[in-house]
């Protein structure tokens, strides 16, 4: 089978070359979305079969087979509108990842984003692509966390230009100034409009639109050098109890013996103040993160801090780990990075839920304090535990910072 795809704009009389004109006057089956076929149709042979590109694409492709298996290999082609350039998050790459024996050709317009950029009359050479169409906010989160001077993002009817500024504004990414463009390519629709995210957030747009936010100086606000481990100090805590947080130099050693750079997936089981989770999210932001906590009084506590470091995307559980790790793993990527900060006496049982969705080759960190005051030989725990789960340890890093207890960071892995 063979694809011809076509890029086009929201103009409402397209332009093509003679060589892609003279492709559709012979074409016979055609496809696109609802909006494309508006705009081609006067364009169409008067025999022309058009099949709407809709959800579940599965049953698009189908149609595609069904309704060519019966013309000549000469003939059996089809023609595809798509928006702008079909490589670019389009439709030519669903072809290929459905297809990939299938023939393509292309014959590409400027996708939404360079004609923004046209438009301003800004260079995008250094803007970094997210998009949010269909998508969640891992990667626009992530472009964030790294400080991305220019991003250029497809939106949808959830993502809005308003949605993206608050979360930029709730998580401190005030410096930024935000560029949309509504139905671009349209002469009586189209529409640039350049404000601060605080008036985006009061503004609605019209839909088709994309955004490009750019760093800029704005009064108030300053570019900000992380330093690398968060003080202590900088965080809310549980009722004030500055014991009840993982020290940094704790934090830290606990965050390489972890092995992050080179893990995909992080569940942080006893988050309390979050303190981990955030260290994680804004040294690797490349990591997916989930964080367990029984104490209903953290909820508020750890979205404050979150939100205090800049650190969107820590997915939040609140409630028995042993009774919601299932769901998180059915539904979501599998750890195969574990830090576990809390246990309240069922370190063994919480290491069997752990071993049943771990990663192969994945790692588990415990870090156990030594203290007169704890009823419970947490290292013992850990070592009964180890051993009847047949997991191997790593030698322990053995550590006492000041006047607090002594901590051992204790890892292991599958054997």
């Amino acid at each position: 089978m063979k694809f011809i795809v076509i890029g086009i704009t929201d103009n409402p009389q397209p332009f093509f070359p003679p060589e892609v004109l003279d492709i559709i006057r012979k074409g016979k089956v055609f496809s696109g979305g609802k909006r494309h076929h508006e705009l081609v149709a006067p364009l169409l042979p008067p025999d022309a079969l058009w099949i709407d590109i809709t959800v579940p694409l599965d049953a698009v492709f189908k149609q595609y087979i069904s309704r060519t298996s019966h013309l000549t290999p000469r003939i059996s082609t089809i023609i595809v509108f798509a928006s702008g350039d079909p490589l670019f998050f389009g439709f030519a790459n669903t072809i290929r990842r459905k297809m990939p024996d299938a023939e393509v050709v292309l014959y590409p317009s400027f996708n939404a984003l360079q004609m923004l950029a046209h438009r301003l009359i800004m260079p995008y050479h250094d803007m970094r692509i997210v998009s949010l169409t269909g998508r969640p906010w891992p990667d626009f989160d992530r472009a964030l966390i790294e400080r991305t001077e220019k991003i250029g993002i497809l939106t949808d009817r959830e993502h809005t230009p308003a949605a993206i500024a608050r979360r930029m504004l709730d998580y401190g990414y005030s410096s930024y100034m935000m560029y949309v463009g509504e139905h671009l390519g349209n002469p009586s629709l189209e529409r640039i409009t350049t404000l601060s995210l605080e008036e985006a957030i009061l503004n609605e747009f019209a839909m088709p639109n994309c955004v490009i936010v750019s760093r800029c100086e704005v009064r108030g606000a300053r570019y900000e050098v992380r330093n690398f481990g968060i003080p202590d100090t900088d965080f809310a805590l549980l009722d004030g109890r500055e014991k009840m947080i993982t020290k940094m130099p704790i934090r830290l050693l606990t965050l390489q013996a972890l092995d992050l750079p080179r893990r995909h997936v992080l569940w942080d089981i006893g988050a309390c103040t979050g303190s981990v989770s955030i260290e994680a999210r804004l040294l690797f932001p490349h990591l997916h993160i989930e964080a367990f906590e029984i104490r209903p009084e953290c909820e508020a506590i750890i979205h404050e801090n979150t939100r205090r470091h800049g650190a969107p995307g820590v997915s939040l559980h609140i409630g028995d780990f042993l009774t919601c790790c299932g769901s998180v793993a059915t539904n979501g990527p599998r750890p195969d990075a574990v830090f576990i900060g809390g246990h309240g006496g069922r370190l063994k049982e919480i290491l069997q839920q752990v071993l049943s969705v771990l990663m192969p080759g994945g790692v588990i960190v415990f870090n156990s304090v030594t203290s007169p005051k704890v009823p419970v030989d947490s290292r013992r725990l850990w070592d009964d535990a180890c051993r009847e789960l047949g997991l191997k340890q790593a030698s322990p890093l053995h550590i006492q910072l000041n006047d607090y207890n002594p901590i051992d960071i204790l890892k292991a892995t599958q054997k």
